[in-house]
């Protein structure tokens, strides 16, 4: 079967940001307080469910509720391609210690997982997860979407409707259960995967009548299927809401008092449809949101390192309100798309000069893991802000600029990390962004013009938009 589904690089939904910098008359200490914290796939449809599949790597004893930073697989990845292009991947992911990888159940790769009620067609899914293993991943599976049946469509794997509008509808209640019991499936048949995301940014869960958030559809569909991960294996550690952390412009009716800066101020019926789910959510392991770091027109305020500021005190909030539950962003954005989603609007330095400055922001906030959305483009020589080349050709599977800042930030800081203060220079301050562990220090020129910094006691060069990297 083909690779289906909507790829949300194409989405208009999207978080608002705008932050501010402020620059100091003095030397600068960067403070980030505490612990930051088998056999082959078989395609087509079978009734063998709950089979577990392939030869899964050892489970840890216990596993964690974080997992660090990594990427998310979307319509095009390395599972499928030029076999010497796919295992160039494979080597490189392993080679990184195996950065963590997360998957979809239906679309974005996946095709439709039980398009006939207790019929299944986990063929893509094995494969995607085989990859996973084979390149030493910790491996996670977002539960979305759903098959046809359980929102009002047609059964059958030739009626599987790969729309956007169809992809993303939400199961109707009466098939809430019925979710539920295949999230249960999916976690036997794949007894190695711990971490599971529930559903994906409330789609299907908008309420028009009251221009507001379905969050009491959404948390009784969390509820069900946290249950049941639960009664396959204690251990296995279920987030949510994955809910767009969406701002508007302080003068919109929506926007809210109770989270606003520089950047804007959040959508009321965003907070109010987490705090609904953290209030009455049957458990969670660990929190996951999505967002971006301009606002909803696309617009970047001040300008676009100072936007992802938003990152932090939006990361912060969600850390006071579930006393400190582990963080995940299960996407972050930095630069807007164009009318067709793409973002090609930047140079490579530019794009990853800012990706690295919302991950320090994100960090900053108290995020512990964070995934980097669609590694890899449709066939061709150009891939803006992929991780590596296309892998339809034998030649491709080569890393990129961002393989290289997403791979050494998932290895500079992991979950638990203790961030120190270092000093940065005072004339410095509006130019820079820093994070630091007790062995290296990240360092980004935020203008697109070469300067001269002092970090840490350090003096050097850095090019524009240069992202440097300092041992300790």
């Amino acid at each position: 079967m083909g690779r289906h589904g909507w790829d949300s690089d194409t989405r208009r939904w999207r978080l608002t940001a705008l932050l501010g910098v402020g620059a100091a008359a003095l030397a600068l200490a960067v403070t980030l307080f505490g612990t930051l914290t088998g056999g082959p796939s078989t395609a087509g449809t079978t009734r063998d469910g709950d089979t577990v599949h392939g030869t899964p790597a050892s489970p840890s004893a216990k596993p964690e509720p974080y997992v660090g930073w990594g990427f998310t697989h979307t319509q095009y990845s390395a599972d499928e391609g030029a076999a010497a292009a796919t295992k160039s991947v494979e080597r490189l992911l392993g080679q990184s210690g195996g950065l963590p990888q997360n998957q979809h159940i239906m679309g974005w790769g996946a095709d439709n997982p039980e398009p006939v009620k207790g019929h299944y067609d986990f063929g893509a899914l094995d494969r995607r997860i085989d990859f996973m293993r084979a390149s030493g991943a910790t491996p996670v599976i977002t539960l979305c979407c759903s098959p046809d049946w359980m929102k009002g469509g047609r059964a059958g794997v030739d009626h599987t409707d790969w729309s956007q509008s169809a992809l993303e509808k939400a199961p109707t209640p009466d098939h809430y259960q019925d979710f539920a019991d295949l999230a249960a499936t999916i976690a036997r048949r794949y007894p190695d995967v711990k971490h599971f995301v529930v559903w994906n940014e409330f789609k299907g869960f908008w309420n028009d009548a009251g221009s507001r958030w379905d969050y009491e559809g959404y948390t009784r569909l969390y509820n069900l299927v946290y249950t049941a991960l639960k009664k396959v294996d204690k251990d296995i550690m279920v987030g949510g809401p994955y809910l767009v952390m969406d701002s508007v412009d302080p003068r919109d009716q929506n926007a809210s008092g109770a989270l606003k800066g520089p950047w804007g101020a959040m959508d009321r019926r965003v907070l109010d449809a987490f705090s609904y789910w953290n209030a009455h959510k049957a458990g969670a392991d660990f929190t996951v949101v999505d967002g971006s770091s301009y606002t909803h027109d696309d617009d970047l305020l001040p300008n676009e390192f100072a936007a992802t500021d938003k990152l932090t005190a939006v990361s912060e909030w969600l850390r006071r309100q579930t006393h400190g539950l582990p963080l995940w962003w299960a996407e972050y954005y930095v630069e807007p798309g164009d009318g067709n989603g793409d973002r090609t609007g930047w140079t490579e330095p530019h794009r990853v000069a800012v990706q690295a400055t919302g991950m320090i922001a994100m960090v900053k906030g108290g995020a512990d893991s964070g995934f980097y959305w669609n590694p890899e483009d449709k066939t061709g020589s150009g891939c803006a802000g992929c991780l590596w080349t296309p892998t339809d050709g034998s030649g491709g599977g080569r890393a990129l600029p961002m393989y290289d800042l997403v791979s050494r930030f998932a290895k500079a800081f992991p979950p638990g990390t203790a961030y120190q203060n270092v000093s940065v220079a005072a004339d410095d301050v509006p130019d820079v962004r820093v994070l630091a562990s007790g062995r290296t220090v990240l360092v980004v020129n935020t203008q697109n013009r070469p300067i001269s910094a002092q970090v840490d006691g350090k003096r050097f060069g850095m090019r524009p938009y240069e992202v440097k990297w300092l041992d300790r």
